[in-house]
């Protein structure tokens, strides 16, 4: 699957901005105490959602051996995963707020976000230590090696659809409980 061909796992991940969905005046049963909680959290959404947009970060697994390249992109994805779990933290605040059951659900969510991260991190940290596994053009790669390529593919795109669910359902949250 690997062998000779370019891996692109590419992404433009959209972060949907809690203040286009939310109409506050026209919450339903929520006092003015709520309403007051979910304009907060909402702020505050819609600013770390514009710092994770202007990071212009992309999961393509790209074959550079470089040591230098991966300690990068390491500090990188870092800070990426911290402000992605703050952004993901205002959205169950919000959600937390209004309807506590599916917030619930969301923060199971989070930690499997949280935990997909780390997995990345830990992967990307071994091709840091020896760069040559990601080198394409090494025919006598060890099956370790091998291995080490399918998982950076196989977590990128994991941690991916995660946050494509994620995004999805806290817009179908918004959309169901937000909106007019």
């Amino acid at each position: 699957m690997l062998h000779g061909i370019k891996i692109k796992i590419q992404i433009k991940i959209q972060i949907f901005i809690a203040c286009a969905c939310v109409n506050i005046h026209n919450m339903r049963e929520d006092s003015n105490d709520h309403r007051d909680q979910v304009k907060e959290y909402s702020d505050a959404l819609e600013k770390i959602g514009a710092e994770i947009s202007n990071m212009r970060f992309s999961y393509e697994v790209k074959e550079i051996a470089s040591k230098e390249y991966w300690k990068d992109r390491i500090e990188y994805f870092d800070r990426y995963a911290k402000k992605g779990l703050e952004y993901y933290n205002q959205a169950y605040n919000i959600m937390n707020v209004v309807n506590k059951d599916q917030a619930q659900m969301f923060l199971l969510q989070i930690s499997k976000f949280r935990q997909q991260s780390k997995a990345l991190g830990e992967v990307m940290e071994k091709i840091m230590e020896n760069p040559s596994i990601i080198d394409h053009k090494d025919k006598q790669q060890s099956r370790w090696s091998r291995d080490i390529k399918d998982q950076i593919v196989q977590y990128s795109d994991s941690a991916l659809q995660q946050e494509k669910r994620m995004n999805m359902v806290f817009r179908e949250f918004c959309d169901r409980h937000l909106k007019e």
